[in-house]
């Protein structure tokens, strides 16, 4: 099998650890049964020994078999184009894509809810694993399973689709920055004020996407919670955020913890604004992409 996996662009401003989006940006996992087990990685991730040693994809899916008593070797080749540690949801692909082989091993198929409460053991926030599976614009949120089991967790989420008119436009520092390192940035306590405010602008953006009120965007990816002392570790980022809406952005926000930046922005203009930010940033990367309606894929 050939499983793929999109990446994936979080937070998406005052949407906290709730709200994230597809991109058509994917790692794809070849996963073919051998008499020995190896593993080839071509792309991000290519040339680190420790991907081979110690991978987590291979650890995942074997591991499930395993504990269902099936004792099989395999030959992993990963093609990645997804950055690694850049806020685009690559360790997010790496958990969806391995379930996914799994259920799809098992069942013929993706079942990509069981497949999403699966992820939650490595997953602790679904802003990133749901788009991942599902693609589009999605909502979602962890709650107590309804049942006598009150460590049991249940996502509930909501997607919307994306139209075709609109891209996105991602910049891609060299410079990585560590999800762990970025959450220690962020204080304890937020103040009744700063949560209203989140709360609200999260509101008008789920509704802006639902309605298709694009215009609504630039005030709904406001933030107060996270954004600003994230990219504090990164001040380059306040530069490329205002360039980004000074040029077409409908809205420009850290896309995770960063250090990739998110715009979006329509079709006739993602060509000009890539340029644009290509020419200003030139040691960064900056890609022009469609957005991914589908999520995790089995290809032939």
């Amino acid at each position: 099998m050939v499983v793929s996996v999109p990446a994936t662009s979080a937070n998406l401003g005052p949407g906290f650890d709730c709200l994230g989006l597809g991109l058509d940006l994917k790692n794809r996992f070849s996963v073919v049964p051998s008499v020995f087990t190896s593993i080839k990685i071509q792309g991000e991730g290519e040339g680190f020994s420790k991907f081979l040693v110690d991978n987590v994809f291979v650890n995942l899916f074997k591991g499930a078999l395993q504990q269902r008593g099936i004792q099989q070797n395999f030959e992993f080749l990963f093609h990645n184009t997804i950055p690694i540690s850049r806020g685009l949801g690559s360790s997010s692909a790496i958990v969806v894509g391995a379930l996914s082989a799994v259920s799809h091993y098992l069942h013929g198929c993706i079942e990509k809810e069981e497949v999403l409460h699966a992820s939650l053991a490595y997953e602790s926030h679904p802003d990133n694993i749901t788009p991942a599976i599902f693609g589009g614009f999605n909502a979602a949120m962890v709650e107590n399973f309804p049942g006598p089991d009150p460590l049991k967790k249940k996502v509930y989420h909501l997607r919307t689709l994306i139209p075709s008119y609109l891209k996105a436009v991602i910049v891609i520092p060299p410079h990585a920055i560590s999800t762990k390192l970025s959450r220690q940035a962020l204080p304890k306590r937020c103040s009744h004020a700063d949560a209203s405010y989140n709360l609200a602008h999260a509101s008008l953006m789920c509704m802006a996407f639902s309605q298709e009120k694009w215009d609504m965007l630039k005030v709904a990816s406001k933030d107060r919670l996270h954004q600003d002392k994230r990219m504090k570790l990164y001040p380059v980022l306040y530069g490329v955020q205002k360039m980004a809406l000074e040029h077409g952005a409908l809205m420009s926000t850290l896309s995770g913890s960063g250090s990739s930046f998110f715009n979006m922005c329509y079709a006739e203009d993602a060509k000009a604004l890539q340029s644009t930010l290509q020419q200003k940033y030139p040691n960064f990367r900056v890609l022009s992409l469609d957005f991914d309606n589908e999520g995790v894929q089995i290809e032939n």
